[in-house]
């Protein structure tokens, strides 16, 4: 009995897709005739326009200074972080209904617990040193993820020092 009932499902499909299957067209539609481009199609396309006060915005100006690099087990601020987060202090003294969150990231060499607390370590650098510069302290909050979210996933030097950062976002 379900040999016959799995043979009738089977035709049953089978005649289903063969009466949904296309049949070509008696005649085909003539080519399709090459014009040349309008004027409207030769413009480049306008780049999006970027908000002022908008995270995009903050990236634009910031030109890669929303990162700051340190080295391996280390969280001080040298002077071209320092430069950075002066840009980036800058930028939050032009908006301040803006907030921010500095996010501290390690590379993968070590345990979890060392590299969420080594990130923290990090972000709270960057913090403090935007906090010198007169940015308020309530603006700006920190996140570490550790080794949870690399820049670059490859295990050797130069990956693990993209890794070793602060990234600071504007948030409403």
């Amino acid at each position: 009995m379900n040999k016959y009932l799995g043979l009738a499902a089977g035709c049953i499909i089978a005649v289903s897709v063969s009466a949904c299957s296309k049949k070509a067209p008696e005649t085909l539609p003539p080519p399709a005739v090459q014009t040349a481009p309008s004027a409207a199609t030769q413009q480049p396309a306008a780049p999006a326009r970027i908000v002022p006060g908008s995270q995009a915005d903050f990236v634009n100006q910031m030109s890669g200074r929303d990162t700051i690099f340190f080295d391996t087990d280390r969280y001080n601020i040298d002077s071209e972080d320092a430069a950075a987060l002066r840009a980036q202090a800058e930028w939050l003294a032009r908006y301040p209904e803006k907030r921010a969150r500095v996010e501290g990231h390690a590379d993968e060499r070590g345990t979890r617990e060392y590299n969420l607390a080594l990130g923290e370590r990090r972000a709270n650098a960057a913090k403090n040193y935007l906090v010198s510069l007169g940015i308020s302290e309530t603006r700006i909050t920190v996140l570490s993820y550790g080794e949870e979210r690399p820049a670059a996933t490859a295990s050797n030097e130069a990956a693990w020092a993209q890794n070793r950062r602060a990234v600071t976002i504007t948030i409403d």
